[in-house]
């Protein structure tokens, strides 16, 4: 898996793929191709110490089609937001520390709004635009999604959460960045990486059994006609000769497998930039080049930094606890009462 300067060239659901939407809503929440907003715009410590609320109190969500601020109890959110982003038929202790990684979100997300509110929250804590925050489900929406399966995997969801509530996860006395993700390519990405900006706890860590994941590698095909179109529609000023293969190709890869740098045309862009050019699962990628096809082949879903979901899931599996999850995927930090 570990790599060094790559100068290859760039690159209905199956039934045994897990629910695609809680992947899907998780996946456009952790801004795959730019960094996470920051969640305190003073310093760690003084996010951690200036609180001016009770941990008891209910988020304030701001609803985008109706314009109302709801107050949703803790309990409830984190309930919603892990029914959102993980499907019940995982472990419990993954369950676990999905709802624990959750609530941390919540939490430093609170925070930021208490210290440097945004105008377009309107006194809200976040809002239900998944597109810019974390997926949440209301008691209605998790009806609707789970179907006859409502009853049971929220039971299930439920009880996981009641023995977790209590925490969150924190890095020098303040809640954590928890990013999360569905599978890496078999080593979680840095933040530094990922982003631009390093996070002490935001690091590289092996996560090899996302490996043998439902749809770990898949391959994206397209025309060349396609190619040009997401290319020039992507890049303004790009310039595409007359060799198809010279249109994209891998310049840089991190040790994780990331594409960090590609060239696309005469321009010289990053990984994530492709994978949104392309609608890619992720920037670990490859290309090859067939029949007059350009072959995509991807390695993981999701920006790879922090949790992995599916590495989370086969922890639990083999025993670990929720605890030993964030150990692993939050180096160096701490599990704290909220």
């Amino acid at each position: 898996m570990k790599k060094q300067l790559a100068a290859v060239l760039l690159l209905g659901v199956s039934v045994v793929a897990l629910p695609a939407l809680p992947v899907y809503i998780s996946e456009r929440t952790k801004k795959s191709a730019s960094p996470p907003e920051s969640l305190c715009e003073t310093t760690e410590q003084s996010c951690g110490e200036n609180r001016g609320y009770s941990a008891d109190e209910p988020y304030r969500v701001l609803d985008i089609e109706s314009g109302n601020i709801l107050e949703v109890p803790v309990r409830d959110y984190v309930i919603g937001a892990v029914c959102a982003e993980m499907p019940a038929s995982f472990c419990e202790e993954a369950l676990k520390a999905q709802a624990v990684a959750a609530h941390t979100y919540a939490e430093r997300q609170r925070l930021r709004e208490r210290n440097a509110p945004s105008a377009e929250l309107r006194g809200a804590d976040f809002s239900n635009d998944t597109s810019r925050y974390q997926g949440y489900f209301t008691d209605e929406q998790i009806k609707q999604y789970l179907g006859g399966r409502a009853e049971e995997s929220l039971a299930k969801i439920t009880a996981a959460v009641d023995k977790v509530l209590p925490y969150i996860i924190t890095y020098e006395d303040a809640p954590i960045i928890a990013a999360f993700h569905s599978m890496s390519p078999g080593f979680t990405e840095s933040a530094e990486n990922a982003w631009g900006s390093p996070v002490d706890y935001l690091v590289e860590v092996d996560s090899r059994t996302d490996m043998t994941a439902p749809r770990f590698r898949e391959e994206k095909r397209f025309s060349r006609e396609e190619l040009r179109a997401a290319l020039e529609a992507a890049f303004g000023g790009i310039e595409l000769g007359e060799n198809t293969e010279d249109w994209l190709k891998v310049l840089t890869v991190s040790d994780s497998d990331t594409v960090l740098t590609a060239a696309a045309g005469n321009l010289t862009v990053t990984g994530n930039e492709i994978r949104e050019a392309l609608s890619l699962r992720s920037a670990a990628f490859e290309v090859r080049y067939a029949g007059g096809e350009v072959i995509v082949t991807t390695k993981g879903y999701g920006h790879g930094v922090g949790m992995s979901q599916y590495g989370a899931n086969a922890m639990a599996e083999e025993g670990k606890s929720w605890r030993d999850i964030i150990s692993h995927y939050y180096p160096g930090c701490s599990v704290a009462t909220a």
